[in-house]
Formats: C-alpha cells, structure tokens, sequence
C-alpha cells in the first residue's frame, strides 16, 4: 500500500486525502479509491501477477488511442505492479439490469436499451481494437487456437462431467474434442477476442454509455466467442426474443468494421461458440462449486444446464461431434439436474448396464478411440477373503489387478471366546460386528469404489475384476466383507460373481440371472 501512495504523490503532487477499498470479483487484484483534497478519484491498483498488469496496462494504453471507452491509465510503477486509472464511478451494468435478472428476463425498455447500448459497442473495441495491438503483450497467450480450446474442454471434463459420476470413454470424447476444436479455429481470426465479456465488466457513465474493464485476458481471436459469452450467460436468463434481438443488433454494429459473413452463416458459426462457452462456464462452476463449495456457483449450475439441453435440440447437423452429444445429452438427464418428476421416471425401471451400448463406433468419432482390451466381456467378478498371514492371494487372470481391503482397522470378533469357532458366515458373527458397526462405516466407501469400477469394467467389455478383504486370520472381518460386497455386486449388476474364502476353503459362484 506504501508504494501504491508513493505512486500516486509523483504523479498528483501530493498524499491521497482519503482511501477507500473497493470489493474484489474475480481477480486477485486489489483496488482502491483515492480521493484528492479537491474531491478528484481515481482507482489505485495493486496486483500480483507483473505479466497480467502489463497485458492490461498495454491494453488500456492502446485503446485509448484508438479512442475507445476504457479507462485511461495515468501512471505505473517500474515493476507494473502498481498503476493509477481513471475513475468509471460505481454503476455496472450488472447492476443497472438487475430487476430484469431477478424477475426471471422480464427487461423493462430501459434495461434492453442498455443492453443494445452495449451489445452495439462490443465489435467498436473487437475490431478497432484489434488495428496496430501488438498481439505479444497479451497475457497469458497472444492468440485462440486448438490448445487453449483443448485446454477449457479438459477443464470441463475434469472439473464438472466427472464429479457428476457420468460413465463417459475418454479416448472418444477426446476424438471429439479434438474435432470441436479444430472447428472452432477454422476460419480467419484477427478481432480482439475480450474472453471475459460480461455484464458485471461493463460500466456505465451518467448517460448509460458503456465503459469496458478487465479486459487483460484477452487476445487475438474470433468475434462469435465474446457474443456467446454474454448472451449465453446462464444467470441472465434472457429471453429468446430479446436474445434474438441483441444477435442482430451485434451484426448490424459488426457490419460497420468488417466484412460480414450471410446470417445463416453467421448463426451457424456462432451455435459453435456458444456451446463451447456453455462447457466452459460448466466447468468454472464445477470447480469453484463442486470443489470450493461456492453456493453461488453451485446454484447456477441448472440454469446453464437449461441453455445445454436447449442447444442439444440442434442436433448432429449443427454439433457434428456425436459422441460428444451423446455424453452431453446423458448429462442433462441425471437426476440431480431433472425436475421430480423426471427423476422419477429416470428411476423407474432401476439401474440398467446393457440396454444399448454406449461405445458404439462412428465414423466421424475420429482416431485412436478404443482399448485393445475393451469388447472381450462378459465380466465376472472374483471376490476373496484372506488372511495376511499367509499372502494377498494370486489372481488367476493374469491382469493383476484389482482391489485389496485391509479389514484389521475393525473390531475383531475373534478375540473373544464365543467366536473363535464361527465365521463371518455365521449369524453370531454378523450380529457382533453389525451391532458394532465399524465394520458398516467401513464397507460404506467400498461399495462405492467397487460399484464404480465394475460398471466402468461391464461398460467397457472386460472379463475379470478382483476384489480381495484381508484380516489376520481370515475367518470373521474378511469373510464378512468379501460376501457382502459379492452379494451386492450381483444383485446390482446381476453379472457373474465367485466368492473364495480361502482359509475357510469355501468356493462359491454366484451365476447371472437370465
């Protein structure tokens, strides 16, 4: 803060008479309203990132000779740690266009006046934006391309689709990954792609005449993605009809800096971008929800949820990616996102693993999308009880694989007389350690482990999975939790199950219903 003060007397000729803290969004940025003695603000600025600060100070310097509503930077540290902005005042059009918002998209005139005020003013900074920008001051890369958008899929994949539990094949939905991105980068990109064009990064001046912040993160790119950015976002919930409206008031603008491509063209190229924004904002919710715990984030998920399932209407001749959609299509429908109603429906004919197969090829799924072990099946599952004493037992399938679960973290029935004769088969025995019940807080992330895994192994065609419970003696812990979970397994899956408890010599096979 010292140097940030320093900062400011080299440059007004005096101490800041009063400082105030603004709020922090998204960034780790800190900004502070310095006022002089005669009244004046401006916004101090103190960052961490000295090649983030550079790409935003760049930026706004080059904006501002090209005459676009930024804010003007008015002086920088030598490490560009710290700098002094022009004051944009406090209204955002986040907050100017909240009533429309909370009543669910009912924009008064005024509101959709500020939108289209805005939305007109996008392709000013995109394309004239654009002349003369050094593309290599940009942070943290100079331009969109098949990397950056591999990299936004992946996060998706790893921070939204997979804490949903979806049973998806990683090799095919990378092919489409693959052929996603590629499209998204096929045609000519040279706009000033903003990346964080949204509501909350617009200010509005005294007559609602918008002013465009946190732009750092932009780059060299295609104009389609900042238009999906901000009419697609989920929380907006704008109408069909206003959507349409701002589309066209953006390409009637565009038409003024460029060459325009048809409307159906356009609208087609744009149909990409939104579902590839749609993933990316899935996925920023999937980790500042699902791994932060963030409740806003967490409560946004159904809606951007409502834009997927609205966008997979358009089928395969707009998203020719179809095992992506299928994957898609299988998301929007899990429990957790459908109404009551839905979810009853989805449940009522119980866990189902062979209705369809779900890896079928297709041609356009494109290379290196299956295992050489896949498609052999059916699988059967080898359950064992053991004894440490005597070694982890072999597995006959040569895989070498599996689970072992050390069981000696429970109480042991064995140490007391009246069971050192029975088994884990034995009702005495069953009784002890379910009365105790640190046997069931044990089985308890088993079977979710080991449900997990076979419905993958059923999914993808393989014949063998071991699954192995140890104690000391291999007689009450292990053979209770071996029979158990194989007892679980059938019924559930209804596969193929042998149970060996090997110390006690007892081989039984659980065969699969017809």
């Amino acid at each position: 803060m010292e140097k940030l003060i320093k900062l400011y007397q080299s440059w007004c000729g005096a101490a800041p008479e009063k400082i105030d803290k603004l709020s922090q969004q998204g960034s780790n940025r800190q900004y502070f309203r310095l006022t002089s003695k005669t009244g004046e603000t401006v916004i101090g600025v103190i960052g961490t990132s000295r090649d983030e600060d550079h790409a935003f100070i760049y930026l706004s310097q080059h904006f501002t000779k090209r005459q676009l509503n930024v804010p003007r930077i008015l002086a920088v540290s030598d490490d560009e740690l710290r700098y002094i902005q022009t004051d944009l005042g406090d209204t955002s059009l986040f907050e100017a266009i909240h009533g429309g918002r909370e009543t669910g998209g009912r924009y008064n005139q005024a509101e959709q006046q500020l939108l289209i005020k805005t939305i007109r003013e996008l392709p000013n900074i995109q394309m004239r934006g654009a002349r003369g920008l050094d593309w290599s001051n940009c942070y943290p890369q100079p331009e969109f391309d098949q990397d950056s958008v591999l990299f936004d899929l992946n996060y998706f994949k790893y921070c939204f689709l997979k804490p949903t539990e979806i049973d998806f094949h990683e090799l095919k939905l990378e092919a489409n990954f693959r052929l996603f991105a590629k499209e998204l980068t096929k045609e000519k990109m040279d706009a000033f792609l903003y990346r964080d064009f949204q509501a909350r990064n617009v200010m509005l001046d005294s007559n609602g005449n918008p002013y465009f912040i946190d732009f750092q993160g932009g780059r060299k790119g295609p104009f389609y993605y900042d238009l999906a950015s901000f009419l697609w976002q989920a929380s907006a919930h704008y109408s069909f009809r206003l959507r349409r409206r701002l589309c066209m008031e953006y390409y009637e603008s565009l038409k003024k800096y460029t060459e325009v491509p048809s409307v159906r063209h356009f609208a087609q190229r744009l149909a990409q971008f939104v579902l590839f924004r749609t993933l990316q904002v899935l996925g920023a919710y999937g980790f500042r929800g699902y791994f932060e715990r963030k409740k806003h984030f967490i409560e946004s998920i159904p809606a951007a949820i409502q834009n997927l399932r609205d966008l997979l209407k358009l089928g395969n001749k707009v998203f020719p990616y179809p095992y992506l959609l299928d994957v898609l299509q299988r998301l929007t429908e899990l429990p957790q996102f459908t109404t009551i109603e839905e979810s009853a429906r989805n449940r009522a004919d119980g866990y189902k693993t062979t209705e369809q197969n779900i890896y079928e090829a297709h041609p356009q799924d494109g290379p290196a999308t299956f295992s050489k072990y896949d498609g052999k099946g059916p699988l059967t599952v080898h359950v064992y009880s053991f004894s440490f004493r005597k070694g982890i037992p072999d597995d006959p399938s040569g895989n070498g694989g599996g689970y072992v679960f050390d069981c000696r973290s429970t109480h042991n029935p064995g140490r007391y007389e009246p069971y050192k004769k029975l088994t884990g088969l034995d009702e005495p025995v069953i009784r002890f350690l379910e009365d105790d019940g640190e046997i069931l807080d044990f089985l308890k992330p088993v079977y979710q482990l080991v449900d997990h895994h076979v419905k993958r192994y059923i999914q993808r065609g393989f014949t063998s999975l071991m699954v192995c419970f140890g104690c000391t003696g291999g007689q009450h812990r292990s053979v209770y939790s071996a029979q158990h979970v194989a007892e679980h397994i059938y019924k559930k899956f209804n596969i193929d199950v042998e149970i060996t408890h090997r110390e006690q010599g007892i081989h039984t096979v659980l065969k699969a219903r017809k």
